[in-house]
Protein backbone atom coordinates (compact mmCIF):
# COMPACT_ATOMS: atom_id res chain seq x y z
CA UNK A 1 0.00 0.00 0.00
CA UNK A 2 1.69 3.47 -1.20
CA UNK A 3 1.49 5.93 1.04
CA UNK A 4 0.21 9.52 -0.07
CA UNK A 5 1.96 12.22 -0.87
CA UNK A 6 0.73 14.17 1.67
CA UNK A 7 1.93 11.42 4.26
CA UNK A 8 5.26 12.01 1.99
CA UNK A 9 5.73 15.11 2.97
CA UNK A 10 4.93 14.75 6.39
CA UNK A 11 7.08 12.33 7.44
CA UNK A 12 10.17 14.41 5.19
CA UNK A 13 9.74 17.73 7.38
CA UNK A 14 9.54 15.56 10.51
CA UNK A 15 12.90 14.31 9.51
CA UNK A 16 11.26 10.49 9.72
CA UNK A 17 11.32 9.82 5.53
CA UNK A 18 12.50 6.20 5.44
CA UNK A 19 15.98 5.34 4.27
CA UNK A 20 14.40 3.70 1.10
CA UNK A 21 12.56 6.39 -0.53
CA UNK A 22 10.73 4.24 -2.95
CA UNK A 23 8.51 2.55 -0.61
CA UNK A 24 6.97 5.43 0.18
CA UNK A 25 6.49 5.82 -4.00
CA UNK A 26 7.48 9.14 -3.61
CA UNK A 27 11.44 10.45 -4.53
CA UNK A 28 11.36 13.89 -3.24
CA UNK A 29 12.66 16.35 -5.55
CA UNK A 30 14.77 18.13 -2.89
CA UNK A 31 16.94 15.07 -2.72
CA UNK A 32 17.43 14.56 -6.35
CA UNK A 33 18.68 18.45 -6.02
CA UNK A 34 21.25 18.21 -3.28
CA UNK A 35 22.56 14.87 -5.70
CA UNK A 36 22.76 16.65 -8.48
CA UNK A 37 24.50 19.46 -6.86
CA UNK A 38 27.02 17.33 -5.10
CA UNK A 39 27.44 15.30 -8.52
CA UNK A 40 28.14 19.26 -10.05
CA UNK A 41 30.54 20.08 -7.77
CA UNK A 42 32.38 17.49 -8.20
CA UNK A 43 32.59 17.33 -11.81
CA UNK A 44 33.43 21.11 -12.02
CA UNK A 45 36.07 20.77 -9.35
CA UNK A 46 37.58 17.93 -11.69
CA UNK A 47 37.40 19.71 -14.62
CA UNK A 48 38.91 22.66 -12.69
CA UNK A 49 41.88 20.22 -11.56
CA UNK A 50 42.32 18.99 -15.09
CA UNK A 51 42.38 22.19 -16.69
CA UNK A 52 44.65 23.54 -13.93
CA UNK A 53 47.19 20.00 -15.22
CA UNK A 54 46.73 20.82 -18.66
CA UNK A 55 47.61 24.51 -18.71
CA UNK A 56 50.82 23.11 -16.49
CA UNK A 57 51.65 21.34 -19.06
CA UNK A 58 51.12 23.84 -21.46
CA UNK A 59 53.36 25.94 -19.99
CA UNK A 60 56.36 23.29 -19.21
CA UNK A 61 56.01 22.23 -22.86
CA UNK A 62 56.38 26.09 -23.78
CA UNK A 63 59.34 26.44 -21.43
CA UNK A 64 60.36 23.83 -22.74
CA UNK A 65 60.46 24.81 -26.88
CA UNK A 66 61.52 28.28 -26.19
CA UNK A 67 64.56 26.89 -23.78
CA UNK A 68 65.05 23.93 -26.88
CA UNK A 69 64.86 26.58 -29.21
CA UNK A 70 67.39 28.71 -27.21
CA UNK A 71 69.68 25.56 -26.31
CA UNK A 72 69.83 24.92 -29.99
CA UNK A 73 72.69 27.92 -30.38
CA UNK A 74 74.71 25.29 -28.00
CA UNK A 75 75.94 23.66 -30.76
CA UNK A 76 78.32 26.27 -31.39
CA UNK A 77 80.15 25.11 -28.42
CA UNK A 78 80.81 22.01 -30.38
CA UNK A 79 82.77 24.06 -32.61
CA UNK A 80 84.54 26.15 -29.83
CA UNK A 81 85.05 22.56 -27.99
CA UNK A 82 86.69 20.95 -31.45
CA UNK A 83 89.22 24.34 -31.68
CA UNK A 84 90.29 23.37 -28.09
CA UNK A 85 90.81 19.72 -29.08
CA UNK A 86 92.71 21.27 -31.91
CA UNK A 87 95.06 23.50 -30.28
CA UNK A 88 96.45 21.05 -27.42
CA UNK A 89 99.78 20.94 -28.38
CA UNK A 90 99.40 24.87 -27.52
CA UNK A 91 98.78 24.18 -24.20
CA UNK A 92 102.13 21.91 -23.90
CA UNK A 93 104.03 25.10 -24.91
CA UNK A 94 101.89 27.64 -22.56
CA UNK A 95 101.04 25.17 -19.32
CA UNK A 96 98.90 28.02 -18.44
CA UNK A 97 96.62 28.66 -21.34
CA UNK A 98 94.15 25.26 -20.34
CA UNK A 99 93.91 26.72 -16.96
CA UNK A 100 93.06 30.10 -18.03
CA UNK A 101 90.71 29.30 -20.92
CA UNK A 102 87.78 28.41 -18.29
CA UNK A 103 88.27 31.96 -16.75
CA UNK A 104 88.16 33.70 -20.18
CA UNK A 105 85.07 31.87 -21.25
CA UNK A 106 83.52 32.47 -17.25
CA UNK A 107 84.66 36.26 -17.17
CA UNK A 108 82.94 37.14 -20.59
CA UNK A 109 80.44 34.94 -19.55
CA UNK A 110 79.58 37.54 -16.02
CA UNK A 111 79.42 40.63 -18.09
CA UNK A 112 77.12 39.03 -20.84
CA UNK A 113 74.88 37.73 -18.12
CA UNK A 114 74.41 40.87 -16.51
CA UNK A 115 73.84 42.58 -19.77
CA UNK A 116 71.13 40.25 -20.70
CA UNK A 117 69.70 40.10 -17.53
CA UNK A 118 69.23 43.79 -17.45
CA UNK A 119 68.13 44.18 -20.76
CA UNK A 120 65.56 41.02 -20.30
CA UNK A 121 64.21 42.38 -17.24
CA UNK A 122 64.18 46.49 -18.95
CA UNK A 123 62.30 44.87 -22.04
CA UNK A 124 59.59 43.64 -20.01
CA UNK A 125 58.73 46.69 -17.50
CA UNK A 126 59.52 49.04 -20.07
CA UNK A 127 62.92 51.36 -19.13
CA UNK A 128 64.67 49.39 -22.28
CA UNK A 129 63.39 49.68 -25.62
CA UNK A 130 63.83 47.34 -28.46
CA UNK A 131 66.13 49.12 -30.67
CA UNK A 132 69.43 50.32 -30.89
CA UNK A 133 69.05 53.96 -31.65
CA UNK A 134 66.92 56.84 -29.52
CA UNK A 135 66.80 54.49 -26.68
CA UNK A 136 66.17 55.19 -22.93
CA UNK A 137 68.70 57.04 -20.60
CA UNK A 138 68.92 53.45 -18.71
CA UNK A 139 69.79 51.30 -22.29
CA UNK A 140 73.34 53.67 -22.37
CA UNK A 141 74.16 53.72 -18.58
CA UNK A 142 74.13 50.23 -18.82
CA UNK A 143 76.36 49.89 -21.88
CA UNK A 144 78.76 52.34 -20.41
CA UNK A 145 78.61 49.90 -17.44
CA UNK A 146 79.74 47.47 -19.64
CA UNK A 147 82.37 48.71 -20.85
CA UNK A 148 83.88 49.48 -17.03
CA UNK A 149 83.46 46.27 -15.87
CA UNK A 150 84.97 44.36 -18.68
CA UNK A 151 88.40 46.28 -17.71
CA UNK A 152 87.62 45.63 -13.90
CA UNK A 153 86.77 41.90 -15.13
CA UNK A 154 90.12 41.83 -17.09
CA UNK A 155 92.19 42.75 -14.53
CA UNK A 156 90.86 40.96 -11.80
CA UNK A 157 91.22 37.88 -13.43
CA UNK A 158 94.53 38.23 -14.60
CA UNK A 159 96.19 38.91 -10.83
CA UNK A 160 93.96 35.90 -9.70
CA UNK A 161 94.83 33.93 -11.97
CA UNK A 162 98.55 35.38 -11.69
CA UNK A 163 98.49 34.37 -7.82
CA UNK A 164 96.69 31.11 -8.25
CA UNK A 165 99.95 30.23 -11.26
CA UNK A 166 102.13 31.49 -8.90
CA UNK A 167 101.08 28.98 -5.99
CA UNK A 168 100.06 26.09 -8.37
CA UNK A 169 102.03 25.57 -11.29
CA UNK A 170 104.84 27.87 -10.81
CA UNK A 171 104.38 30.62 -12.83
CA UNK A 172 106.97 33.65 -13.15
CA UNK A 173 106.87 37.34 -13.56
CA UNK A 174 107.39 36.93 -17.92
CA UNK A 175 103.86 34.38 -17.47
CA UNK A 176 102.12 37.12 -15.62
CA UNK A 177 102.54 39.66 -18.26
CA UNK A 178 101.86 37.30 -20.76
CA UNK A 179 98.25 36.39 -18.88
CA UNK A 180 97.67 40.03 -18.24
CA UNK A 181 98.23 40.99 -22.19
CA UNK A 182 96.22 38.12 -23.40
CA UNK A 183 93.43 38.56 -20.91
CA UNK A 184 92.76 42.06 -22.28
CA UNK A 185 92.99 41.82 -25.96
CA UNK A 186 90.55 38.90 -25.56
CA UNK A 187 88.36 40.06 -23.62
CA UNK A 188 88.59 43.73 -25.92
CA UNK A 189 87.69 41.87 -28.98
CA UNK A 190 84.69 40.41 -27.12
CA UNK A 191 83.36 43.47 -26.06
CA UNK A 192 83.18 45.04 -29.68
CA UNK A 193 81.53 41.82 -31.27
CA UNK A 194 79.54 40.30 -28.72
CA UNK A 195 77.46 43.08 -26.68
CA UNK A 196 76.16 44.57 -30.02
CA UNK A 197 75.40 40.44 -30.39
CA UNK A 198 73.67 40.78 -27.09
CA UNK A 199 71.47 43.71 -27.87
CA UNK A 200 70.50 42.63 -31.14
CA UNK A 201 69.18 39.16 -29.90
CA UNK A 202 67.44 41.36 -26.85
CA UNK A 203 65.85 43.63 -29.93
CA UNK A 204 64.63 41.01 -32.11
CA UNK A 205 63.46 37.80 -29.43
CA UNK A 206 61.09 40.88 -27.96
CA UNK A 207 59.58 41.97 -31.28
CA UNK A 208 58.52 38.92 -32.15
CA UNK A 209 57.08 37.60 -28.72
CA UNK A 210 59.38 35.37 -27.75
CA UNK A 211 60.50 35.81 -24.38
CA UNK A 212 63.97 37.38 -23.26
CA UNK A 213 64.74 35.80 -20.32
CA UNK A 214 63.94 32.27 -22.15
CA UNK A 215 65.84 33.14 -25.73
CA UNK A 216 68.40 35.87 -24.83
CA UNK A 217 70.88 34.66 -21.92
CA UNK A 218 71.02 30.83 -23.86
CA UNK A 219 72.30 32.84 -27.37
CA UNK A 220 74.37 35.30 -26.15
CA UNK A 221 76.14 32.56 -24.21
CA UNK A 222 76.62 30.63 -26.92
CA UNK A 223 78.11 33.15 -29.15
CA UNK A 224 80.05 34.44 -26.44
CA UNK A 225 82.19 31.34 -26.07
CA UNK A 226 82.49 30.65 -29.39
CA UNK A 227 83.88 34.38 -30.18
CA UNK A 228 86.03 34.39 -26.68
CA UNK A 229 87.71 30.68 -27.75
CA UNK A 230 88.34 32.18 -31.15
CA UNK A 231 89.34 35.45 -29.76
CA UNK A 232 91.65 33.53 -26.98
CA UNK A 233 93.60 30.98 -29.44
CA UNK A 234 93.89 34.04 -32.01
CA UNK A 235 95.47 36.09 -29.27
CA UNK A 236 97.58 33.66 -27.88
CA UNK A 237 99.20 32.24 -30.99
CA UNK A 238 99.74 36.14 -31.73
CA UNK A 239 101.35 36.97 -28.46
CA UNK A 240 103.77 33.42 -28.40
CA UNK A 241 103.96 32.97 -32.27
CA UNK A 242 103.91 36.01 -34.36
CA UNK A 243 107.29 37.44 -32.50
CA UNK A 244 107.42 41.38 -31.40
CA UNK A 245 104.41 42.52 -34.69
CA UNK A 246 102.41 39.99 -32.54
CA UNK A 247 102.73 40.86 -29.18
CA UNK A 248 102.38 44.75 -29.65
CA UNK A 249 98.74 44.33 -31.62
CA UNK A 250 98.07 42.32 -28.31
CA UNK A 251 98.95 44.90 -26.22
CA UNK A 252 97.16 47.68 -28.41
CA UNK A 253 94.08 45.82 -27.87
CA UNK A 254 94.41 45.99 -24.38
CA UNK A 255 95.30 50.01 -24.12
CA UNK A 256 92.20 50.20 -26.49
CA UNK A 257 89.91 49.06 -23.85
CA UNK A 258 91.91 51.52 -21.18
CA UNK A 259 91.32 54.37 -23.63
CA UNK A 260 87.75 53.22 -23.96
CA UNK A 261 86.83 53.13 -20.52
CA UNK A 262 89.05 56.78 -20.00
CA UNK A 263 86.53 58.16 -22.24
CA UNK A 264 83.27 57.02 -20.77
CA UNK A 265 83.91 57.19 -17.24
CA UNK A 266 83.56 60.69 -16.84
CA UNK A 267 79.77 60.93 -17.76
CA UNK A 268 79.32 57.18 -16.28
CA UNK A 269 79.91 58.61 -12.81
CA UNK A 270 77.37 61.14 -12.58
CA UNK A 271 74.87 58.65 -13.76
CA UNK A 272 73.32 56.83 -10.54
CA UNK A 273 72.21 53.21 -12.44
CA UNK A 274 76.07 53.52 -13.63
CA UNK A 275 77.79 53.86 -10.29
CA UNK A 276 74.77 51.41 -8.50
CA UNK A 277 75.80 48.69 -11.30
CA UNK A 278 79.48 48.95 -10.79
CA UNK A 279 79.34 49.70 -7.05
CA UNK A 280 77.14 46.12 -6.65
CA UNK A 281 79.68 44.18 -9.20
CA UNK A 282 82.55 44.96 -7.69
CA UNK A 283 81.84 42.33 -5.22
CA UNK A 284 80.63 39.95 -7.75
CA UNK A 285 83.57 40.02 -10.08
CA UNK A 286 85.74 39.63 -7.05
CA UNK A 287 84.16 35.94 -5.75
CA UNK A 288 84.04 35.38 -9.71
CA UNK A 289 87.78 35.69 -9.94
CA UNK A 290 88.03 33.62 -7.59
CA UNK A 291 85.70 30.53 -8.41
CA UNK A 292 86.54 30.38 -11.91
CA UNK A 293 90.40 30.20 -11.63
CA UNK A 294 89.64 27.23 -9.33
CA UNK A 295 87.31 25.87 -12.25
CA UNK A 296 90.70 26.23 -14.29
CA UNK A 297 92.64 24.00 -12.03
CA UNK A 298 89.72 21.56 -12.30
CA UNK A 299 89.98 21.63 -16.03
CA UNK A 300 93.66 21.34 -15.92
CA UNK A 301 93.28 17.85 -13.17
CA UNK A 302 90.69 16.72 -15.88
CA UNK A 303 93.14 16.97 -18.71
CA UNK A 304 96.00 14.91 -16.93
CA UNK A 305 92.89 12.27 -16.06
CA UNK A 306 91.33 12.14 -19.88
CA UNK A 307 94.56 12.60 -21.30
CA UNK A 308 93.84 12.66 -24.98
CA UNK A 309 90.12 11.87 -25.21
CA UNK A 310 89.45 14.47 -27.58
CA UNK A 311 85.19 14.07 -27.24
CA UNK A 312 85.00 15.43 -23.66
CA UNK A 313 87.07 18.53 -24.88
CA UNK A 314 84.82 18.74 -27.98
CA UNK A 315 81.95 18.83 -25.63
CA UNK A 316 83.36 20.50 -22.96
CA UNK A 317 82.33 24.25 -24.09
CA UNK A 318 78.81 23.06 -24.72
CA UNK A 319 78.18 21.30 -21.56
CA UNK A 320 78.78 24.06 -19.42
CA UNK A 321 77.08 26.60 -21.91
CA UNK A 322 73.99 24.03 -21.17
CA UNK A 323 74.14 24.34 -17.43
CA UNK A 324 74.68 27.99 -17.23
CA UNK A 325 71.53 28.33 -19.59
CA UNK A 326 69.60 26.03 -17.18
CA UNK A 327 70.23 28.43 -14.35
CA UNK A 328 69.84 31.64 -16.19
CA UNK A 329 66.23 30.60 -17.59
CA UNK A 330 64.83 29.84 -14.01
CA UNK A 331 66.84 32.25 -12.39
CA UNK A 332 66.11 35.44 -15.21
CA UNK A 333 62.40 33.97 -15.15
CA UNK A 334 62.44 34.01 -11.82
CA UNK A 335 63.63 38.16 -11.17
CA UNK A 336 61.16 38.82 -13.89
CA UNK A 337 58.52 37.46 -11.81
CA UNK A 338 59.74 39.11 -8.67
CA UNK A 339 59.92 42.87 -10.44
CA UNK A 340 56.63 42.24 -11.50
CA UNK A 341 55.17 40.72 -8.19
CA UNK A 342 53.80 37.42 -9.62
CA UNK A 343 56.07 35.30 -7.35
CA UNK A 344 56.64 35.28 -3.37
CA UNK A 345 60.40 36.00 -2.40
CA UNK A 346 60.03 32.58 -0.76
CA UNK A 347 61.91 29.38 -1.14
CA UNK A 348 58.76 27.78 -1.09
CA UNK A 349 57.48 29.62 -3.77
CA UNK A 350 60.00 27.05 -6.34
CA UNK A 351 57.20 25.00 -6.77
CA UNK A 352 55.60 27.82 -8.28
CA UNK A 353 58.38 27.94 -10.80
CA UNK A 354 57.92 24.04 -11.30
CA UNK A 355 57.20 24.78 -15.17
CA UNK A 356 60.08 26.82 -16.09
CA UNK A 357 62.40 24.73 -14.49
CA UNK A 358 61.14 21.31 -16.05
CA UNK A 359 61.22 22.90 -18.90
CA UNK A 360 64.27 24.08 -19.07
CA UNK A 361 66.01 21.06 -17.33
CA UNK A 362 64.17 18.87 -19.64
CA UNK A 363 65.91 20.58 -22.91
CA UNK A 364 69.50 20.34 -21.39
CA UNK A 365 68.92 16.01 -21.13
CA UNK A 366 68.15 16.57 -24.50
CA UNK A 367 70.78 18.53 -26.02
CA UNK A 368 73.46 16.42 -23.91
CA UNK A 369 72.46 13.40 -25.84
CA UNK A 370 72.89 15.45 -28.70
CA UNK A 371 76.30 16.70 -27.73
CA UNK A 372 77.38 13.05 -27.05
CA UNK A 373 76.46 12.00 -30.49
CA UNK A 374 78.23 14.66 -31.94
CA UNK A 375 81.47 15.01 -30.03
CA UNK A 376 81.77 10.88 -31.18
CA UNK A 377 81.06 11.35 -34.59
CA UNK A 378 83.54 14.54 -35.03
CA UNK A 379 86.30 12.67 -33.13
CA UNK A 380 85.78 9.30 -35.64
CA UNK A 381 84.93 7.16 -32.92
CA UNK A 382 80.86 6.33 -33.08
CA UNK A 383 79.67 3.52 -31.90
CA UNK A 384 76.68 1.59 -29.86
CA UNK A 385 79.36 1.15 -27.05
CA UNK A 386 80.82 4.28 -27.00
CA UNK A 387 77.61 6.43 -27.49
CA UNK A 388 76.01 4.42 -24.57
CA UNK A 389 79.41 5.18 -22.35
CA UNK A 390 79.82 8.77 -23.02
CA UNK A 391 75.62 9.73 -23.16
CA UNK A 392 76.03 8.24 -19.62
CA UNK A 393 78.73 9.98 -18.14
CA UNK A 394 77.09 13.50 -19.74
CA UNK A 395 73.89 12.66 -18.18
CA UNK A 396 75.66 12.09 -14.91
CA UNK A 397 76.97 15.29 -15.00
CA UNK A 398 74.21 17.06 -16.01
CA UNK A 399 72.13 15.62 -13.01
CA UNK A 400 74.59 16.89 -10.61
CA UNK A 401 75.06 19.96 -11.84
CA UNK A 402 71.39 21.55 -13.25
CA UNK A 403 70.33 20.47 -10.07
CA UNK A 404 72.86 22.00 -8.18
CA UNK A 405 72.70 25.34 -10.28
CA UNK A 406 68.72 25.89 -10.45
CA UNK A 407 68.69 25.95 -6.77
CA UNK A 408 71.27 28.37 -6.37
CA UNK A 409 69.90 30.57 -9.11
CA UNK A 410 66.31 31.03 -7.00
CA UNK A 411 68.16 31.25 -3.79
CA UNK A 412 70.24 33.94 -5.51
CA UNK A 413 67.26 35.92 -7.21
CA UNK A 414 65.55 35.75 -3.61
CA UNK A 415 68.63 36.48 -1.30
CA UNK A 416 68.85 39.27 -3.43
CA UNK A 417 65.99 40.92 -4.20
CA UNK A 418 64.52 40.55 -0.18
CA UNK A 419 68.17 42.88 0.50
CA UNK A 420 66.74 45.90 -1.82
CA UNK A 421 69.93 44.75 -4.53
CA UNK A 422 68.83 44.66 -8.22
CA UNK A 423 68.39 40.30 -8.84
CA UNK A 424 69.97 41.17 -12.25
CA UNK A 425 72.84 42.13 -11.27
CA UNK A 426 73.82 39.20 -9.28
CA UNK A 427 71.99 36.23 -10.66
CA UNK A 428 73.22 35.24 -13.91
CA UNK A 429 76.91 36.61 -13.32
CA UNK A 430 76.89 33.96 -10.42
CA UNK A 431 75.16 31.17 -11.82
CA UNK A 432 77.40 31.41 -15.02
CA UNK A 433 80.39 31.29 -13.49
CA UNK A 434 79.58 28.90 -10.42
CA UNK A 435 77.85 26.43 -13.54
CA UNK A 436 81.38 25.89 -15.01
CA UNK A 437 82.86 25.26 -12.12
CA UNK A 438 79.83 23.19 -10.92
CA UNK A 439 79.85 21.35 -14.23
CA UNK A 440 83.55 20.94 -14.59
CA UNK A 441 83.37 19.08 -10.95
CA UNK A 442 80.28 17.26 -12.24
CA UNK A 443 82.42 16.12 -15.21
CA UNK A 444 85.76 14.93 -13.18
CA UNK A 445 82.93 12.94 -10.64
CA UNK A 446 81.11 11.59 -13.71
CA UNK A 447 84.36 10.22 -15.14
CA UNK A 448 85.66 9.15 -11.93
CA UNK A 449 82.42 6.66 -11.60
CA UNK A 450 81.90 5.79 -15.01
CA UNK A 451 85.17 6.30 -16.83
Amino acid sequence: MTRSKKDCKRLLFSGKLPRDHTEAGFSPKITNVKRNEKASNHSFFGELKLASFASGLGKISRTYRESLMAFIFNLVGIVAGTTVALQLGLFQVVPWAIVVYPAMISARGVIGGLLSGRLSTGLHVGTVQPKFFKNTKTFYSLLRAVVMLTLETSVFMSIVASLFGSFLWGATLYDFAGIFAVIMATMTLALVVISPLTVTVSCLSFRHGLDPDVILYPVESTISDLFITLCYFITLNLFFSSGLEGKAAVILLGIGLLAGTVYILPKGVHEPEFVETIKESILTMVLVAFIVNVTGSVLGRISEVIGARREVYTAYPALIDTVGDVGAVVGSTATTKLALGTLRPSFSAISSHATEIAGAWGASLTMFAVYSVLSLLIQGIFTSATLLRFTALLFAANLMAASSIIVISFVVALLTFKRGLDPDNFVIPIESSLADGITTVSLLIALAIIG
